[in-house]
């Protein structure tokens, strides 16, 4: 019984369904006494419970509530809120065969120190990781201590996979000639050598604006396609698109580009298009919305078939996938949430069918992670194949309605801004022009939109944030540096979470200046069960910008919220209580603050009333809302949205 592929237990399980099936299989008709249900019954039934919640009107038409939950992704792909066979359409078959232990348990790895690095390598290995993601250069190891730091890992084992993005070309090219002179020194048989040379000048021109002609990488990868079977020279890298903000198609849409790119001029140099293929290997970022990223994964393999399959490569081999959990998605502030989004990132991943996953550490955006994020890193990677058993069944996304329906919309977006990138003359062409830069450019000004009126929210950051949170101190290099990605003339680096990081890195330099945080009064009216929701509302927006507030409490008339306020010394203040209170007491009180000092007063909901500044509601620019309040008490710049 082959468990690891899961076809074991659908073998059980049919011959238990034999034995005791009865001589007459209708009796086996288990719904038979329930009423089947159609899309129009279902559109009903929802349609009654948005009218019971108020969320749809009486006088909408039959099936509104449906399209009330649908939602349409940055790709202007609609996803609705149920999936049925008739949405599906029929993809070929992925080839997601897997080794009996999974996916390959990438640690990543930049130490200076090569004692460190070796000593950190060796203990990744001994505990769960199964191949090394290394950074070679200024960042890392620096190509003349390779056989120090490499020193006790066995290369025909455990695969090292080189990484020169953060240093120069010629430093990319001598780190990888290295590689192949210290396994030919230990005697290494080069059919069983394993890892991948790192090489991609296309992506170094995504990350910088500049960079070698794809030609420079031929030398080495026709020697790998000669000699290394189990070697690839190069990365077709799409992390700097998806890091500057871009969309799951965009990013899909560039990874096809260059590694088209890769296949003309290997190509041209003699190779067919199955072993080009073969010397290629594609990194994808992995996100915590896993559905997309499972989709992104899955729409990637039928993409880079189809490319194949038009270059005339029959038996072509199946892409390689390096799944890396975001960069960009881990926060500076409240960073062991990082331990879920790497988890969620790192489950998708071996649910898209990555053939390797890197789950940074939590602490990947402080600095330099310690041995204890490191193992926690591994052993997210272990829990998930060895507890929850993810990589046993191969695809095992594969016939949900939702996920087929999603990759293909997906892999069609993808195909058509891939054909945009062609028709500008290829990635490089696209890049050199400033295509992509504009492309990701418009979904990034989308996704910041979201981020600040908060329909992005980012937990811990500018959802449930903790004012007094004081992350653990880290030195050296973060993530992003060391991927070397931001530089001048190249794709720019977006963190959702830096804006609000910004206002709360200002509000602790505020604090260790002059003894407090900037200040916000609640003017909470009438009793809590009147403003506890809008007061608790108006605290967690607040409280994310890096605002301390401080409330009224329970009040009855204007004299005991006036006293408050004075009490509070600060100049802005919040009304918080129920619509039906604003209607009656609102402009009063509003006033009564003008007089008692106030220079900035807003309200908790939409309720109009003169002499208001502005509101804090849902949908509403929380990040303006912070610029406001510290213009008014403090006058150094906020730093800039990263």
């Amino acid at each position: 019984m082959d468990t690891d592929t899961g076809a074991g237990t659908g073998q059980v399980a049919r011959e238990a369904l034999d034995r005791h099936a009865p001589d007459n299989p209708e009796e086996l008709a288990l719904a038979a006494d329930f009423p089947v249900p159609d899309r129009a019954t279902w559109a009903a039934a929802v349609d009654a419970v948005l009218r019971r919640s108020d969320r749809l009107d009486d006088a909408a038409e039959p099936g509104a509530g449906v399209d009330a939950l649908t939602w349409t992704t940055l790709d202007g792909v609609r996803v609705a809120p149920l999936f049925t066979a008739d949405d599906v359409a029929e993809l070929p078959a992925l080839d997601t065969a897997r080794r009996a232990a999974g996916w390959d348990v990438r640690q990543r790895h930049a130490h200076t120190n090569q004692a460190r690095a070796r000593e950190a390598i060796l203990a990744d290995l001994a505990n769960g990781a199964t191949s090394i993601w290394l950074a070679v250069g200024p960042v890392g190891t620096a190509v003349a201590d390779l056989p120090a730091v490499l020193d006790g890992v066995f290369l025909d084992l455990a695969p090292v996979v080189l990484d020169a993005a953060a240093s120069d070309p010629d430093t990319e090219l001598l780190g990888a000639e290295a590689f192949l002179r210290l396994a030919e020194a230990r005697g290494v048989d080069p059919a069983a050598l394993r890892g991948t040379l790192g090489l991609d000048p296309i992506g170094r021109r995504a990350r910088t604006g500049s960079g070698p002609d794809p030609e420079s990488v031929v030398p080495l990868a026709l020697r790998v396609a000669r000699d290394l079977p189990q070697v690839r020279a190069i990365v077709v890298d799409a992390l700097p698109v998806h890091v500057a903000g871009g969309s799951d198609a965009q990013e899909l849409a560039y990874a096809l580009a260059a590694g088209v790119g890769y296949l003309r001029v290997l190509v041209a140099a003699g190779l067919d298009v199955a072993t080009a293929a073969r010397v290629l290997e594609f990194r994808l970022a992995a996100t915590a919305e896993q559905f997309p990223t499972i989709a992104k994964l899955r729409a990637a393999r039928l993409l880079w078939a189809r490319v194949l399959g038009a270059g005339g490569a029959v038996e072509a081999p199946p892409q390689v996938l390096h799944a890396v959990a975001a960069p960009t998605m881990y926060t500076r502030r409240d960073p062991y949430t990082n331990l879920l989004r790497g988890t969620v990132a790192g489950f998708a991943a071996g649910v898209g069918g990555a053939d390797a996953v890197t789950v940074p550490p939590f602490d990947a955006a402080l600095g330099s992670p310690t041995a204890f994020s490191r193992r926690v890193a591994r052993n997210t990677q272990s829990l998930l194949l060895r507890e929850a058993h993810l990589a046993r069944v191969a695809d095992p996304a594969g016939g949900s309605w939702f996920v087929e329906s999603l990759t293909d919309a997906l892999a069609r977006a993808a195909w058509a801004v891939f054909q945009e990138l062609e028709a500008a003359g290829g990635a490089i062409a696209a890049l050199d022009s400033g295509l992509v830069a504009e492309q990701v450019a418009r979904v990034r000004a989308a996704r910041q939109h979201e981020v600040a009126v908060r329909r992005r929210p980012l937990t811990g950051v500018s959802e449930f944030a903790d004012l007094h949170d004081e992350p653990p101190a880290r030195t050296g290099p973060t993530l992003l540096d060391e991927l070397g990605v931001g530089g001048a003339g190249g794709l720019p680096v977006y963190r959702p979470a830096a804006a609000y990081e910004d206002y709360r890195d200002r509000s602790d330099a505020l604090l260790a200046d002059t003894g407090a945080r900037p200040r916000v009064f609640l003017a909470t009216l009438g009793p809590l069960a009147v403003h506890a929701a809008r007061a608790g509302y108006a605290r967690n927006l607040l409280h994310a910008g890096g605002i301390e507030t401080v409330d009224a409490g329970p009040t009855s008339d204007d004299a005991e919220v006036v006293a408050a306020f004075t009490a509070a010394e600060t100049p802005v203040a919040v009304l918080c209580s129920s619509d039906a209170v604003y209607v009656e007491r609102a402009e009063a009180v509003v006033a009564a603050r003008r007089a008692a000092g106030a220079r900035h007063v807003l309200l908790a909901g939409t309720t109009l009333a003169a002499g208001l500044d502005g509101h804090l509601a849902a949908g509403g620019d929380a990040l303006a809302a912070y610029a406001a309040v510290y213009a008014l008490v403090d006058d150094r710049a906020v730093g800039a949205v990263q």
